[in-house]
């Protein structure tokens, strides 16, 4: 998420003090994602040496100094507005990255681990769902960040299923006792192994 990009465009609007800006991000964001103030501070002094917002040079203490927007950060937001989120490469997904590595791992039952966040992430989605229903429905702010967050568990959980049903097709692993069985070489075959000859008829019987 981009504060920088958050705090210009609450700036767009008009300007403001750094506290006002907090408190309209949170509130903007349905009081989901706590600011810090002391991160609002450092990523509008970062946006003052960009040139991006400018502050009243005459007031010196920093939580009663206005700021506002200038041209560039307005083209800079604009720029942010239009421009989609990478999605070349693929975002190193923690999860994704557990499950590969529980995959090659000696002992590890990789199925069990998917249930285990299968299940934390739908307690996730049972509580979102809860605050969706309790929520105001003319909070837009807080019902598109719960909108946001219950699709985005929900294609997590779908992902797990995958998953699973992935490693189900995955051929069954052979025993450690039948590998590490050696094998017995063919003895090769004696006397008594040969099948026996077949008689040769006497003359007499030839004779008959």
């Amino acid at each position: 998420m981009s504060i920088r990009h958050a705090l210009l465009a609450l700036l767009a609007e008009g300007s403001k003090y750094g506290l006002q800006l907090r408190q309209e991000f949170e509130a903007r964001t349905g009081e989901v994602w706590p600011l810090n103030v002391g991160q609002v501070y450092t990523t509008l002094q970062r946006l003052e040496r960009e040139g991006h917002v400018e502050s009243d040079e005459t007031e010196r203490d920093g939580a009663q100094r206005r700021y506002r927007i200038t041209a560039g950060g307005e083209r800079e937001l604009d720029r942010w507005l239009r421009t989609p989120p990478g999605a070349t490469p693929p975002p190193r997904d923690e999860l994704v990255i557990k499950v590969q590595v529980a995959v090659r791992l000696p002992g590890v039952d990789v199925r069990e681990i998917l249930q285990v966040h299968r299940r934390r992430l739908v307690e996730e989605m049972q509580r979102y769902t809860h605050l969706k229903a309790e929520a105001d429905p003319d909070d837009i702010a807080l019902g598109l960040v719960v909108d946001a967050e219950l699709f985005r568990l929900e294609a997590v959980v779908r992902w797990l299923d995958a998953a699973d049903a992935r490693l189900r097709r995955l051929p069954a692993t052979p025993t450690v006792a039948a590998e590490a069985a050696p094998s017995v070489p063919a003895r090769p075959a004696g006397p008594a192994d040969r099948a026996p000859a077949e008689s040769t008829p006497t003359r007499e019987g030839a004779r008959r």
